[in-house]
């Protein structure tokens, strides 16, 4: 009955801090953000479609497709960025079933916490993989899709586990994995 009492009381006490984990940022646009579940913890992006209007809703159509559930973060590169969204490969060698999305370029720089489209060598080949910042990556200014911005959860983001020093193209080998994908809004 103790056990019972104390186990009890102990759902209690943490159940606000659940409540809490689980919250969004205050005046965030739920029509336009993603949450990220992850193996690592819960990363919540403000989507841009005030300058990337077809890569957002590329995005969102997606997550509500569940075609990003259990994507892993296949290149992570520390000092650099985390790359996921192939969830035809799980490798970064693939796409949706959806077309290509032409190229938005702003003049948004890539900063830490900034998230953009990934692409091949053809500045229109975006189509689902995205990266997130871990800092200033300036090389990439107007030559990447700005998307988004981290608002919630860059500590889960920096402890993503990171390919070894020298992999070939930041490869991750049993890599932390994007577990549910949603957009904000349609969160319950």
């Amino acid at each position: 009955m103790i056990r019972i009492f104390a186990l009890v009381a102990a759902l209690f006490i943490a159940a606000p801090a659940l409540a809490q984990a689980q919250a969004l940022p205050a005046g965030l646009d739920k029509a336009n953000a993603i949450v990220i579940d992850t193996t690592k913890g819960r990363i919540v992006i403000k989507l841009r479609p005030d300058i990337a209007p077809q890569h957002a809703e590329r995005i969102k159509l997606l997550a509500r497709e569940g075609y990003y559930n259990n994507v892993p973060f296949h290149r992570v590169m520390e000092g650099f960025m985390a790359q996921t969204g192939d969830g035809k490969n799980f490798n970064g060698t693939g796409g949706s079933k959806y077309p290509n999305v032409p190229a938005e370029f702003s003049s948004a720089p890539f900063t830490r916490g900034v998230v953009g489209m990934a692409r091949a060598g053809d500045p229109n080949s975006a189509n689902s993989q995205f990266f997130i910042m871990f800092a200033e990556g300036s090389s990439l200014n107007d030559k990447y899709t700005v998307v988004g911005d981290v608002v919630s959860g860059m500590d889960v983001v920096d402890r993503l586990k990171k390919a070894p020093p020298g992999s070939a193209g930041g490869a991750v080998t049993d890599p932390d994995k994007m577990v549910k994908v949603q957009v904000a809004s349609d969160v319950k």
